[in-house]
């Protein structure tokens, strides 16, 4: 618990207050339906993935497993933000306690870098199965993904976890309302009476690290499959490998883009409105998990027909 003395008078902080988009209230109407349904369509495309793969046996590869891991992150991400980010909207309920808010500030930063990395585990796979086709039983195995999986979840669990400690340990003397719809790490740690440069100086060291070296490693990939794509003389294997990838690269390229123009708004704050990073904060959270079981899921054609025979046993 963090604690301010004042002369004789001590002030703790035991709650923070969620207050968004103050200076547009109407957006929390309009966002409040498109933003339940994104939800709900993550929260069942995703499921449907997990689903699907756990029951086809045709699915138990690895490429189906590192889909499964990016389906069960979009998940936690989705039910640590969105849930309260519409019961602000819907009833107004705007306080979250002090540990509750450091938790989800953890999870957030956590696991988005997880599926940074993951996207990047996954460009690799696709590197592998088209520029080296005949190496690739042998180098994507369950135990690669057991090992991959490890890798991403240490990784990135460990350097996130300095993050909300330090937001944590600094005094509030008083100041609870976070200009946010989420605990966001800065909107948090500028209520503050507190130095905050080390916060800073970490979340942006961390953050480029992380989902900067994921992202290098990603072009770097699809760059290589581009050039071994264009090599490819069989008639129809250059759309095929291009569709297949296509979608995915423009999936992460977006998810990239989001975070520079989030980034640049708060560079730019005094020419932008303060709510406009707010906005993208939270639709980053849930616009890329309801993308990704579509494109990454129901664009595979094995998948596609293992939802349909899963279908066909349900009905």
């Amino acid at each position: 618990m963090t604690a301010h003395q004042n002369g004789n008078i001590s002030i703790e902080v035991s709650d923070f207050l969620l207050n968004c988009f103050v200076r547009s209230p109407s957006w929390k109407f309009w966002l409040s339906l498109p933003l339940s349904l994104l939800f709900l369509l993550a929260m069942g495309a995703n499921s449907i993935l997990l689903i699907t793969i756990r029951l086809e046996a045709s699915l138990h590869e690895p490429m189906y497993y590192l889909l499964s891991l990016l389906s069960l992150l979009d998940i936690v991400v989705c039910l640590t933000v969105i849930p309260k980010v519409l019961a602000i909207f819907w009833f107004n309920l705007k306080s979250i306690s002090f540990y509750a808010c450091f938790l989800q500030m953890y999870i957030m930063n956590c696991f988005l870098s997880m599926e940074s990395c993951t996207f990047m585990v996954m460009a690799y796979d696709r590197y592998v199965a088209i520029c080296h086709p005949l190496r690739y039983p042998s180098l994507i195995t369950d135990q690669f993904v057991a090992k991959a999986a490890i890798f991403i979840l240490a990784r990135n669990g460990i350097l996130t976890v300095p993050i909300p400690i330090l937001s944590s340990r600094l005094n509030y003397c008083g100041r609870n309302v976070i200009e946010n719809c989420i605990c966001a790490n800065m909107s948090v740690s500028r209520l503050s009476c507190d130095d905050v440069t080390i916060n800073r100086l970490y979340q942006f060291a961390v953050g480029w690290t992380l989902l900067g070296s994921d992202l290098i490693l990603i072009f770097l990939s699809y760059s290589l499959i581009l050039q071994a794509v264009l090599r490819l003389k069989a008639e129809g294997a250059v759309a095929k490998a291009l569709s297949t990838c296509g979608s995915h690269f423009i999936l992460i390229l977006f998810f990239s883009t989001i975070l520079l123009v989030f980034v640049l708004t708060l560079v730019v704050k005094e020419k932008v409105s303060p709510d406009v990073p707010v906005l993208l904060n939270v639709l980053h959270h849930v616009i890329f998990s309801a993308l990704n079981p579509i494109v990454y899921g129901v664009r595979t054609q094995e998948i596609k027909q293992g939802i349909q025979r899963l279908l066909k046993k349900v009905w």
